[in-house]
């Protein structure tokens, strides 16, 4: 998809129908690229397959994005927009990190094929801008100094979106593959020889059954109990006063 000059919105708006009825609209062509990708892959980012869906002509499609490449940054936003969608903090900020946390996880599971293309990519648009703002925020309010917060942040977004991409690629696997998996900790792991592998065979069950879940909540909540420790040990202990007189 080569680098084209986006047109102004006001002017790049569509004002026929196309041969499917709906209007043209940049939400539209990204909520249709998603649903492409979903179906198709990464081969269904093509300029070609968005025009057949969208019933247009697909060099309409250049009139909103650049390329192919803007086209996936706006995805990623959106998948931030969707996971922004109805947040807002309760003032507990432990509280409020996992939710973001879970809520970016989420948006990215339920689009797994967009997980893969998109989840490390770093758009600077409106929603992700929105979501590093609150979760700066968040830390902020927290307590946590300004000297920690780049590296904080960027530990808590890198904890979530590698998470998404790993647990998307394991829900993108081939049917087959993703059995063979699973069949690999139900059978192969129990069946060890405790005596070569005692702390597998004292483990096993447990071993099979965490493995069938993702272990990002988990993951999540040790990161914020290391915070909870950190900020603890930067406060220092509360200082009491003592009565005079």
């Amino acid at each position: 998809m080569a680098q084209r000059v986006v047109v102004p919105e006001p002017e790049r708006r569509r004002r026929r129908p196309t041969k499917q009825g709906v209007v043209l609209s940049e939400q539209l062509i990204v909520e249709t690229a998603i649903r492409l990708v979903g179906q198709q892959g990464a081969a269904a980012l093509s300029v070609r397959r968005l025009g057949l869906a969208l019933g247009a002509d697909p060099s309409a499609v250049y009139r909103y994005f650049r390329g192919t490449d803007d086209l996936l940054l706006a995805l990623a936003d959106e998948m931030v927009r969707r996971a922004l969608d109805g947040w807002a903090s309760s003032g507990q900020w432990r509280t409020d990190l996992r939710d973001l946390g879970m809520r970016m996880h989420a948006a990215y599971l339920s689009h797994p094929q967009v997980a893969l293309l998109a989840a490390h990519r770093t758009t600077g648009r409106v929603h992700e801008t929105r979501a590093v703002e609150a979760i700066i925020g968040v830390l902020r309010a927290a307590g946590f100094p300004d000297t920690d917060l780049a590296r904080i942040h960027g530990s808590f977004a890198d904890l979530g979106l590698a998470f998404a991409a790993l647990d998307a690629a394991a829900l993108a696997l081939p049917p087959a593959a993703a059995e063979a998996d699973r069949t690999a900790w139900r059978d192969t792991y129990p069946r060890l020889d405790a005596q070569t592998h005692p702390n597998i065979a004292a483990t096993a069950h447990l071993l099979t059954r965490e493995t069938s879940r993702s272990a990002f909540p988990f993951a999540l909540d040790l990161f914020l109990d290391a915070l909870v420790a950190r900020l603890s040990l930067q406060q220092g202990p509360p200082t009491t006063s003592v009565p005079t007189g």
